[in-house]
This record gives structure tokens, sequence and C-alpha cells, in this order.
């Protein structure tokens, strides 16, 4: 198997499997009980907290346990809009968000409140001119990824944060999703930042939403006991800690890491064959190789090379519709936006799996044209 589609998720690390079977048999008590087994539970939980606060250099305090990033996504934009309404009902965002943003956003339009679009450049970079333009008193909440997870296009973060700064009335939420694990990230100029494990070769079903201090959030979900008062439900300790161990195994050796997967990426690129064009440019991370081939269906194309055991994507893993939203964008061009596939690499792609992915996508290509 030739398996191209880390952007949409990742095999569990059997490090990390481990850690989660070995909590799970040993730490049976529900964290919130008073007994010895619940104490034991709480007491490990906290030390996974404390060792993710100290890899993202937060406090434990600002940590909130989630499903995933969705979930996460969802209480910041839904938890600032009711706890800030009295400030405004403005929300920026950008045309390259995920689905779970663009989601809760609608629902939040149908209660009143406007979302504008900040303008980007010709490569999908945030225009901070752009954005500057846009703020005002009213606004609440800036919401803009790190990382598009169908294209790899990089936001300057840190530049956004210190921009906004000067509007203490507005947050910043950034969702890290795509980012962490792949390129070094500084929560300074952050206020909210959501994260997800299964994209970090964790388990399916833990996220965490980072939230400064002095921040009020209305939760998503009330009612019980949990690690904080921001998100109820009974802690899933084996998840927490093996949250832990995913995050600490991915932040090693990321420059190693991001070296090795941008020759794994420019071997692609310099072998691909003709009359597909690259929508990924020189502003993506390496990770994220989007590609077009007008007048070839992408549900076409990822069947085709499904036959020879390769499995990459179209849109992202949550999307629907029939054109990549994020490539139109961009692009500008619909054909190209209808056309488009991603391809993601990581540090466990060998050479051998590219050398035959090349081999076997111009075939697919050359075969799909004829038909």
């Amino acid at each position: 198997m030739t398996y191209l589609d880390y952007s949409a998720t990742t095999p569990t690390n059997p490090d990390v499997l481990k850690s989660f079977v070995d909590v799970s048999n040993n730490f049976i008590g529900n964290p919130n009980s008073l007994h010895k087994l619940g104490v034991e539970a709480n007491s490990i939980i906290n030390a996974a907290t404390k060792q993710i606060a100290d890899l993202l250099h937060i406090k434990e305090s600002e940590i909130i346990y989630t499903s995933g990033a969705s979930e996460s996504n969802n209480t910041v934009l839904k938890g600032i809009a009711s706890s800030y309404s009295n400030r405004g009902k403005k929300i920026i965002t950008t045309e390259f968000e995920h689905s779970s943003i663009y989601g809760p956003l609608t629902y939040l339009q149908k209660q009143g409140f406007e979302v504008e679009f900040v303008k980007t450049n010709e490569y999908g970079v945030v225009d901070l001119d752009s954005l500057k333009e846009l703020l005002t008193d009213d606004t609440i909440l800036v919401s803009i990824c790190a990382v598009n997870s169908e294209i790899g296009i990089v936001q300057p973060i840190d530049e956004i944060g210190e921009l906004l700064k000067q509007y203490p009335k507005c947050y910043f939420h950034v969702d890290m999703t795509q980012a962490l694990g792949k390129i070094k990230i500084d929560l300074t100029n952050v206020d909210l930042a959501s994260f997800s494990a299964h994209k970090i070769y964790g388990i399916k079903g833990i996220g965490l939403l980072y939230k400064k201090e002095n921040i009020s959030l209305e939760p998503l979900i009330h009612g019980g006991k949990s690690t904080t008062s921001f998100r109820s439900g009974t802690p899933a300790t084996a998840l927490i800690v093996s949250f832990a161990k995913a995050m600490r195994l991915a932040l090693e050796d990321l420059d190693e890491k991001y070296t090795y997967i941008s020759n794994l990426n420019n071997m692609i690129k310099e072998n691909l064959p003709m009359g597909v064009t690259i929508n990924s440019n020189e502003y993506c991370i390496p990770n994220v190789l989007n590609l077009s081939i007008v007048g070839v269906k992408p549900e076409t194309m990822l069947h085709a090379l499904e036959s020879y055991d390769i499995y990459i994507s179209t849109q992202t893993a949550c999307s629907t519709g029939t054109f990549s939203k994020s490539v139109l964008a961009l692009t500008h061009d619909m054909e190209r936006a209808k056309s488009s596939i991603r391809i993601s690499l990581s540090s466990l792609t060998t050479l051998e799996e590219v050398k035959y992915f090349i081999d076997t996508f111009k075939e697919c290509v050359e075969s799909l044209r004829l038909k």
C-alpha cells in the first residue's frame, strides 16, 4: 500500500497506541471520582496536561480537551459569539478555512452576526492591509488557519497577531490542525488555537483548544465536572495521555522531517506528466501538493490510483461539493478547482513509494485522457 493522504488522517504511532492501551488497562477509574482509582486517573491526566503545556509553551489552565479540531473550532466561534456579542457582531476569516469553520459561521450569520473575508495575495497569503481595513470596533474575532489543508498555504500568524494587538476587543483564533508537527508554531500572539491528535499519528477522538486565561467562553457542551469548566464530560484519560505522547513525538526532529519531505515533494513536481498544473506554491508546506488535471475528474483519478493500491484525496476529507473552494479562491479558475487532487506526504513516506506513485500517476493520466 502507498498511502499519500496524511493530511486527512495519519496512522497511529505504535508507541502512542501502546500508551493508550496501557492507560486503559491500568487507570480504569473515573478521573472525577474521589476514591483512589479516580485520584490516580486524575493524576496521570494532570501529568499529560503539563507535558502538553510545556511542549506548546502555554499554561496548563489554558488547555481545554475536546473530541477534535472540529469541536474546538465550533467551541471558539460559537463561544466567543455568545460571550462577546455585546461588544459587536463582526467576525473576519479567509476563503481558505476548513468546513468546521464555515459551518458555525453560517450558523452565526443566521443569528445576526456579520462575516467578512479578508483579501489574500496571488499566493493565497493574507493581505495585512486588507485585514486592517476590515477591522472595526465591532470586530470580536478573527479566525485564520495557520496552514490550509488542501493546498498547504502558510499564513503569517505572528504578523496578524501583532496587528490585532491594536484591537484589544478583538480575539485571534488560529486553526493549527495542519501546522502541528509539520512546522514550528508560536502561540505568543494567538488567543485561541485548535489542535487534533489524529493529524499527528495520534488516536481519533481527541483534540484540544488553547484559550488564554483572560478570555471568557460560553461552553458548547454543558453539564458535569471535567478537566475544565469550558467543556463538560468525563475526561478521556487514555486519549489525553496518548495525545501528549503523540505531540511529543511529532515535535521531534522537525527540521530533519521538513527537509526530507521537501525532497520528496520536489521529486514529484520534477516528474509530473505534461498538462498537470501545480496549485501549491512557494508559500506552502511540502507535506501538501495540490495538482489539477483539467479534463479528468478528481474522483476518477482517485479510483484509478486506488486500483494500484495508491491512496490520495480530492478535497479535504470533510468537504462536500463538486469543486475545491480553496483552489478556486487561489487560482480563480473553476476548471482547475473541479479537477484538483491532493497528495499529502509524511516523514513515513518512502522514496520507493514516491517513485511508484510517479510511474503509476503518469500511466493513469495518459490512460484517462484517452477515454
